[in-house]
């Protein structure tokens, strides 16, 4: 009944998720807030369309939340889904084959930005509440709340939860916005890595110089900021920030016996990304690299001339954005400050700089012995026919600790794109199988968590 009822609409799916796909909405950029906002306009119609009897526009100091709710018996349980309708900007364009927000389906794949992270992902949950709303399988009471500030630190979201505790009141949190192992492979997500995003700005003369002129005799900004950052790592790949893992949680040899027995095929892995070989802290696997060892990146770095062709200039400022992603007992306001007070003192006199905090969040671990995760491993068994892993993703959905923090509850983290689904680069997708399978699994995990 439900495979067919998935059947007979997933052209109507689709094409409802393409016109949402459409919508710009990228929330770091302000001269995309009125598409922003069109796109939680959308969801809120499709939502009532859906079925939700009561759904809401809620106003933030930023961009709006989308809240529903069908509450079906006050005794019944109470399931409350999140998600987030915001996406990252598409660049670089021209690595895109075909425009961001165009999307097609090439390979059984949507192409297109937000098709995975996460309106691709949210919309499984608005269709599965169709079906049960029309199908009258629903046996649970459901809340929705779909935020537009994800991508740029939700930091609006915190003060919309702390005000409306009793209207988000509910039993579990149900979040779709991490990926599986592979269809042979079913996974259910059980930790998150927090973050810190910083940036830094290095400033050396007052105006642009010509190199020729200047040049050995000025400190170049550019220069300085590439020498700090490399300083940051050793030989060992380990962070070089005073304090750094002082708070790490350190897992004991059978929870690194259990996380590496997740199925994963170096190989594999270095042929997805082309490259020659992996780097990583020492002492550590990749799987344990990338789920539960913090980390500091470089995401953009600029300054000078980067125009086409040559101009001999030394810059006047040099600048790069930074993330730290966190874990388990690290406290993203502390790894702030430490980064802050590192960058400072290893700043050489020749230079000024300023270190500006963007966003952050903290890691989050939840249990595997619940009984809402029990539903939802029940409803991969369901579907899928095997029983899922359990896995630790090197993301962050800083939410999640908030929800524990503020609501007092657990989330299932139960999502079902893939890792290699280009989420934050050009050419994002999500597999059209994906979406029906996600459909279908959520509906089964209403059955087992209403039990």
């Amino acid at each position: 009944m439900i495979k067919e009822y998935i059947t007979t609409n997933n052209k109507r799916f689709l094409d409802e998720l393409f016109d949402w796909l459409r919508i710009p909405s990228i929330s770091a950029d302000s001269k995309y807030k009125p598409d922003v906002r069109r796109a939680a306009e959308y969801l809120h119609n499709k939502l009532r369309e859906a079925g939700v009897d009561k759904v809401e526009i809620c106003e933030t100091k930023g961009h709006p939340i989308v809240y529903g709710e069908k509450i079906i018996d006050p005794g019944k349980p109470t399931v409350l889904v999140y998600g987030h309708y915001d996406v990252q900007p598409p660049d670089p364009l021209a690595l895109w084959t075909t425009p961001p927000f165009e999307p097609q389906v090439r390979d059984e794949k949507i192409f297109a930005r937000g098709s995975c992270d996460d309106k691709g992902q949210v919309y499984m949950h608005v269709k599965a509440f169709e079906i049960m709303s029309k199908l009258n399988l629903l046996t649970c009471n459901v809340k929705f709340m779909v935020e537009g500030e994800e991508e740029v630190g939700s930091d609006n979201l915190a003060e919309f939860v702390k005000a409306n505790k009793q209207k988000l009141k509910a039993d579990v949190i149900l979040i779709s916005d991490t990926a599986l192992i592979s269809l042979e492979h079913p996974s259910i997500t059980t930790g998150l890595r927090g973050l810190s995003y910083m940036e830094v700005e290095v400033t050396g003369p007052n105006r642009d110089l010509h190199s020729g002129v200047y040049g050995g005799a000025v400190a170049n900004p550019v220069n300085v900021l590439c020498e700090m950052i490399a300083s940051l790592h050793d030989a060992d790949g380990r962070v070089t920030i005073p304090g750094f893992y002082d708070k790490v949680a350190s897992l004991s040899a059978a929870e690194r016996t259990a996380l590496n027995a997740a199925p994963f095929d170096l190989n594999d892995y270095k042929r997805d990304l082309d490259i020659a070989e992996i780097k990583g802290e020492k002492g550590f696997t990749t799987l344990e690299r990338t789920g539960v060892r913090p980390t500091l990146d470089v995401n953009g770095i600029w300054g000078g001339y980067i125009g086409e062709g040559a101009k001999t200039v030394l810059p006047s400022k040099a600048s790069a954005k930074i993330s730290m992603r966190l874990v388990p007992n690290q406290i993203s306001s502390e790894i702030t400050k430490l980064f802050t007070d590192h960058i400072k003192s290893i700043a050489p006199s020749t230079v000024k700089v300023k270190v500006t905090p963007h966003h952050g969040g903290e890691p989050a671990v939840t249990s595997t012995d619940s009984q809402p995760f029990r539903a939802a491993a029940a409803a991969f068994r369901d579907v899928f026919g095997k029983e899922p892993i359990p896995t630790r993703d090197g993301g962050s959905i800083p939410i999640v600790a908030l929800f524990k923090k503020e609501l007092g509850l657990d989330t299932v983290l139960m999502g079902f794109g893939f890792d290699s689904d280009a989420i934050h680069s050009p050419n994002e997708h999500f597999g059209v199988k994906n979406f029906n399978l996600g459909i279908e699994t959520i509906v089964a995990f209403y059955k087992h968590f209403s039990r």
